[in-house]
């Protein structure tokens, strides 16, 4: 089987879209049941028919120091930190090793991502349900004596919007089959919602300080560690969008992993160092490598899944806080611009080093001059916006509405044309690959080395972003599930592999080429996939191979048949969702900033100066 014959089978649909209905309805009844439960519980407590949830809760405010409404959502949000973490990341790793699930049912790491998206939105459920009286001077009106606090309600819209994320995968994997990658709208959906909760966890915190007022007692350590935490958790929240370069199998340009690596070390390590002051920008970075760290240990060595690499920001906290040190930390707008100039371009710098030393694909020197356009423009302002956050934590005036809302919807469209750019790629055309295999295996687990002349020979660069194998969805744990090998240049077009590549079983095994704009990929072996109406893409002992675009092999369960305008409109619907979203969290940073009282803004606050 060769050329066009076998690439027809690369896009062939079937059943494997979405779960049973019977999962789907169990699913929806617990959650129905539990929801019930929850407002039941609720409507006792606001009609002070019972006593021991304000007891419960007034107990965790004099341990954390905090108002009961407090207290008990942030420990639900750490628990939710945590779980949802160790849910998604083993997840993820799963899906690479093992491929799709049978059924949300039958992924235990769901279970985690469910109980963690849960808690989220119970704990900000809890936040807006708990108060008896008014919490604190930025509180939202629900109804004539009921008030919320605006952290509370932020984080129960995320909550929500990062759990209906997980229905909505079922419903868009039946319409378009099983897009087997991090970027599908739905899983954006639950990645975003989960991500940007920690800022409305801060902004909570922040209330629940400015409620007890001057009298509040001595921040202790537990406290102040939570507060690292959460920023330590906005490194992580917006980090995770990198996880397929983390784990090796990014299906998308190479120049969006040092984009997305500076946007969420600007914003985070500056809003950490003004809040928290000296050296907060590398604790918050080394409680993220921690927390990561201790994770990717659990799901990698002691589960057997694939291991997973992060990046450090180790380079962006200590360029924050150098510039820390100098007059421009007294303007924290120019802070948070240059800081972002800083992480961009010598944080990325250093951070180069760790991604060379140990990710399956550095950065190549060719990278630079796209990736910094891509990062500069972007790290900038959301370095900005990282500042503005700080100021509204530290109890600094704002500038003007049309200045602030002006930088947080600059950055939002920096991030947007530089993701529009980052998602435009070239497959080339009349290019082959024609490779020769040879046996160094056995007959019952096959695995070859390859011989590849990739024509024309002058298709890449001297100096590619990648021309490596890639086989993964072996399964596990026997073969962790994943296989890379970055190919030997022996000539113009040559390229020889560097240890034998698995072609059996489930193996899904291809030659991938990212060059610049030029993203592509020949199969190498493809194991039938009868739910979908795959046939076997063989390993034979020498063949050619047109490239193709690299979506129809890694994503080979996607529905070709479905219209484009239909998918078009899916992703615009979760970009408005997640532009809301958006917008909710800033309109609530600025109602606390502009509710402060005139008397308590001051220039810097003393927990902030350098």
């Amino acid at each position: 089987m060769t050329g066009s014959a076998e690439l027809s089978f690369l896009a062939a649909t079937g059943e494997a879209g979405g779960a049973a209905l019977d999962q789907v309805i169990g699913m929806t009844a617990v959650a129905v049941v539990i929801g019930a439960l929850l407002c039941w519980l609720g409507y006792l407590h606001r009609a002070r028919k019972i006593t021991w949830v304000n007891s419960v809760a007034e107990y965790a405010g004099r341990k954390f120091k905090r108002p009961p409404w407090v207290a008990v959502p942030i420990a639900l949000f750490t628990a939710t930190l945590i779980c949802a973490l160790f849910g998604f990341i083993w997840d993820v790793s799963l899906h690479i090793g093992k491929g799709r699930d049978p059924g949300p049912l039958a992924n235990p790491a769901h279970y985690f991502i469910l109980v963690g998206l849960f808690l989220l939105f119970v704990a900000g459920c809890a936040a807006i349900v708990l108060p008896y009286e008014k919490p604190g001077p930025y509180a939202i009106r629900i109804t004539e004596d009921w008030y919320a606090p605006v952290g509370g309600v932020l984080m129960a819209g995320c909550g929500l919007y990062a759990l209906t994320g997980f229905p909505l995968d079922d419903v868009w994997h039946r319409i378009f089959g099983q897009d087997v990658t991090l970027w599908g709208p739905t899983h954006l959906m639950m990645i975003g919602g989960a991500g940007f909760s920690t800022i409305a966890a801060l902004l909570l915190e922040y209330e629940g300080k400015k409620a007890v007022g001057e009298n509040a007692p001595k921040e202790g350590m537990g406290l102040l560690f939570i507060k690292y935490l959460g920023f330590g958790g906005i490194v992580i929240g917006l980090s995770v969008f990198q996880i397929e370069y983390d784990f090796g199998v990014p299906q998308f340009r190479q120049v969006f992993q040092p984009m997305l690596i500076a946007a969420a070390g600007a914003f985070a390590l500056v809003a950490a160092r003004m809040m928290m002051g000296r050296g907060a920008a590398i604790l918050a970075a080394l409680l993220a490598i921690a927390l990561r760290g201790l994770v990717s240990l659990m799901v990698g060595p002691v589960l057997g899944a694939p291991i997973n690499w992060f990046a450090l920001y180790l380079g962006a906290a200590i360029v924050v806080e150098i510039l820390a040190f100098t007059p421009v930390f007294k303007r924290p707008i120019v802070f948070g611009l240059a800081s972002g100039l800083l992480v961009s371009t010598v944080g990325l710098w250093l951070e180069s080093f760790w991604v060379d030393a140990v990710y399956h694909y550095p950065w190549p020197s060719s990278i630079w001059p796209e990736a910094l356009l891509m990062a500069v423009p972007v790290a900038i302002l959301t370095g900005a916006c990282g500042a503005m956050f700080g100021m509204v934590l530290t109890d600094q005036r704002l500038p003007a509405r049309p200045i602030s809302i002006g930088l947080v919807v600059l950055a939002v469209l920096a991030i947007g044309g530089a993701t529009a750019n980052g998602l435009r790629y070239e497959v080339p055309q009349n290019a082959t690959a024609t490779v020769t295999l040879t046996e160094a295996g056995t007959p019952d687990e096959r695995m070859v080395n390859a011989d590849v002349q990739i024509n024309p020979p002058d298709l890449i660069s001297d100096d590619p972003n990648w021309v490596s194998v890639l086989g993964w969805q072996g399964g596990l744990p026997d073969h962790r599930g994943i296989f890379v090998d970055r190919l030997q240049r022996l000539g113009p077009g040559h390229y020889q592999s560097t240890e034998p590549m698995p072609v059996n079983g489930s193996w899904k095994t291809l030659l991938r080429v990212h060059d610049g704009r030029i993203l592509t990929a020949v199969p190498i072996y493809l194991a039938a996939d009868p739910a979908i109406g795959a046939q076997e893409v063989p390993a034979e002992a020498q063949f050619t191979r047109p490239f193709v675009a690299e979506i129809t092999i890694l994503q080979r369960e996607r529905s070709p048949e479905t219209p484009m305008a239909l998918w078009t409109i899916g992703c615009l619907i979760v970009l408005a969702c997640t532009l809301i979203m958006i917008g909710g969290l800033t309109w609530g940073a600025g109602r606390v900033n502009r509710s402060q009282s005139s008397g308590s803004k001051t220039e810097l606050q003393p927990t902030a100066q350098a």
